[in-house]
């Protein structure tokens, strides 16, 4: 167990924090999962800057990395491209 003061509030801090963060990435994995599952191109190309931006602002905040963010773009917008009407 901790033993100084700032020690227990930052324990407390990251507890609040990972609840937080698990909260954005599995939201943004079912929103991703939709936008795959997606078979009109009109819902898909609504979804995609929403979804796209989900994925920023975790890589933005450490959750996932950069790199991650920007490969999961790519593909879902080549899935969106190759859609058919």
């Amino acid at each position: 167990m901790a033993n100084h003061k700032s020690s227990i509030k930052r324990i407390r801090s990251n507890g609040a924090k990972r609840l937080q963060n698990r909260f954005y990435a599995k939201t943004t994995r079912n929103a991703v999962k939709v936008l795959r599952s997606a078979i009109a191109k009109k819902e898909a190309s609504e979804l995609l800057p929403k979804v796209s931006a989900m994925l920023d602002k975790l890589a933005k905040r450490n959750i996932i990395h950069k790199n991650k963010a920007s490969n999961l773009k790519s593909k879902l917008t080549k899935k969106v491209n190759s859609i058919a009407k």
